[in-house]
């Protein structure tokens, strides 16, 4: 049937095989998020000191993302999964032994945080690279859009088990289920066989320099100047959504692993919406900005708690619905032989501002409030839009 055609992907059991092992991961980590995130509240009660969490975890793409999109156009992003998920289990295994140590000391739990950020940013750009080579050229835009529904799955079940495994079980255990989580994830991409995927094009140095960079692409700049300011202003979620809740509505652990859950929810729907076109363009980005920053303006206008609550899928609808046709747009940009560096630099823009951004805002709503973060964010996509429009209105 037509109205199915977006869920083709999963006719692929690769595809299933890694979708489920990235649903499985991004769970744990919204366990340890969680987890760290309302301990160094409790102990700081500064969303400053809740910014730093961020910026640790994120920082290592300022400095690795480039190498790793140069790895991942060398070697098999399959390979270099494998090694990700098994170094991943390591550290987040000491990152658990600190925490059931009771350490308050904050710079051993950034430092291990920055450690697996390094990790992560090599697996980042890998899990990226290998959509091609599992779904192939024909289903590859609805893939990738698909992809992005594996990190609002997590966000839908993680943050409100976490809620539930933190109040019963205490932080630690939520650090030895994310150390689990990656031993899953290595097991499932051992389980894809290498030879039935899709080769990608390898070429010689020669034959790279002939064919230029992704930033020669015109649309591919344009997406990737969209991705950093979104990601600087308006994409900071953990910051802004946990301080808007504990801060600003005096909520506790339960009320945050709600509202990202609620969120999550909406941006599962944003995501299948993003992957129901056949193909997708940067001309698709315009709208895409619209919804998410006419979706946080919703949101920054809440008088309540509840309502909140309430607007926390509009909101998520917006978020999946601009990551899944930012990620299928800058994907279908550019040639597969380039698709590590092109990933690379998307990621550098998605997370590598992300320090900056949860600073800025943790700064903002300590200084003025949770509302006012929101709203900087709307106005920032809404501008975003404009943007696009005119790089594209010629065309």
């Amino acid at each position: 049937m037509r109205g199915f055609d977006a869920l083709r992907p999963f006719t692929n059991p690769r595809f299933s095989l890694y979708f489920a092992g990235q649903v499985v991961s991004n769970t744990g980590t919204w366990f340890q998020n969680l987890a760290l995130s309302l301990v160094i509240l409790d102990l700081t009660g500064s969303a400053q000191a809740l910014s730093a969490v961020t910026i640790a975890q994120f920082t290592p793409l300022l400095l690795l993302a480039i190498p790793a999109g140069r790895v991942a156009d060398r070697f098999r992003p399959r390979t270099i999964l494998l090694v990700t998920s098994a170094a991943s289990v390591l550290v987040a295994t000491g990152l658990a032994a600190a925490v059931v140590a009771g350490t308050t000391e904050l710079r051993l739990i950034y430092g291990l945080v920055f450690v697996l950020g390094c990790v992560n940013t090599f697996e980042r750009v890998a899990a990226q690279a290998i959509i091609f080579e599992i779904a192939g050229p024909e289903t590859l835009t609805r893939a990738v859009s698909l992809s992005t529904i594996a990190l609002a799955a997590a966000r839908s079940i993680g943050p409100g088990l976490a809620g539930i495994a933190f109040a019963g079980l205490g932080a630690a255990w939520c650090m030895v289920i994310n150390a689990a989580s990656f031993a899953v994830v290595l097991v499932a991409v051992a389980c894809i066989r290498p030879s039935r995927l899709h080769a990608r094009p390898r070429l010689g140095r020669a034959h790279r320099r002939a064919q230029g960079t992704p930033l020669r692409n015109r649309d591919f700049v344009t997406i990737l100047v969209v991705n950093s300011a979104i990601a600087l202003l308006a994409m900071n979620m953990m910051v802004v959504i946990t301080s808007s809740v504990t801060l600003g509505f005096d909520g506790d652990a339960t009320m945050v692993g709600a509202a990202h859950a609620l969120n999550a929810v909406g941006a599962i729907i944003g995501g299948m919406l993003a992957a129901t076109p056949v193909s997708v363009s940067v001309r698709s980005l315009a709208w895409a900005c619209a919804v998410f920053g006419l979706a946080l303006l919703a949101n920054a206008a809440a008088p309540t708690l509840g309502v909140f609550l309430f607007l926390a899928p509009v909101l998520g609808i917006g978020i999946g619905y601009y990551l899944g046709v930012l990620q299928a747009a800058a994907q279908v940009s550019v040639p597969p032989a380039q698709l590590g560096r092109a990933m690379s630099l998307v990621t550098l823009g998605s997370y590598g501002m992300a320090p900056l951004g949860a600073f800025l805002m943790g700064t903002v709503i300590d200084a003025t409030s949770w509302q006012t973060s929101m709203v900087i964010g709307g106005v920032a996509a809404l501008a975003c839009a404009a943007f696009v429009r005119a790089r594209t209105r010629s065309r």
